[in-house]
């Protein structure tokens, strides 16, 4: 029997939500939307968990919080992964649409959802889908910040739902 751990974390300050997906058989781990200000907790927690982090996961880079993964990179080795749109150069891999990720028993979906911003991507896992700010509780993302376009995020919520659901 797979046990699989989903972890909901908060940034009080930016109102971001982190996840930790991992894995108990193989004390595999993965963290997506990290934030700076709680790499320590959530390092803390991982180890707690008695998990080894494998892969770092953002949905997009933006200004409105400020990304842990290069933190996480330094004190855990784990590579940091966005998508091929992604106007940074601080990842490790560049993903495209539609590319899984095994990590342990755990296989995450790489989903293109640009419309926020041109390199937003959602994860999907076990039935789960983490948008990151493309699609939020009753709102989507805000389309306004430079990369965002209204036309996008629509088209890519409407043509991702089948993939989805």
């Amino acid at each position: 029997m797979k046990q699989l751990i989903l972890r909901q974390l908060l940034d009080p300050e930016s109102h971001t939500y982190s996840y930790i997906l991992g894995d108990m058989e193989s004390k595999e781990a993965v963290l997506i939307d990290s934030v700076s200000e709680q790499t320590e907790r959530d390092l803390q927690l991982i180890d707690e968990l008695g998990l080894k982090l494998k892969l770092i996961l953002e949905t997009h880079v933006h200004a409105d919080h400020i990304t842990g993964a290069w933190k996480l990179k330094q004190k855990t080795g784990a590579p940091i992964l966005l998508s091929k749109f992604s106007s940074v150069d601080m990842a490790d891999r560049l993903l495209d649409d539609g590319e899984n990720l095994q990590i342990g028993q755990l296989l995450i979906t790489a989903i293109s959802t640009p419309g926020h911003t041109k390199s937003c991507m959602s994860f999907l896992w076990n039935g789960k889908v983490f948008t990151g700010d493309t699609l939020l509780i009753r709102a989507a993302g805000r389309c306004d910040f430079q990369e965002g376009s209204a036309e996008q995020l629509y088209e890519s919520i409407t043509n991702n739902t089948n993939r989805i659901f």
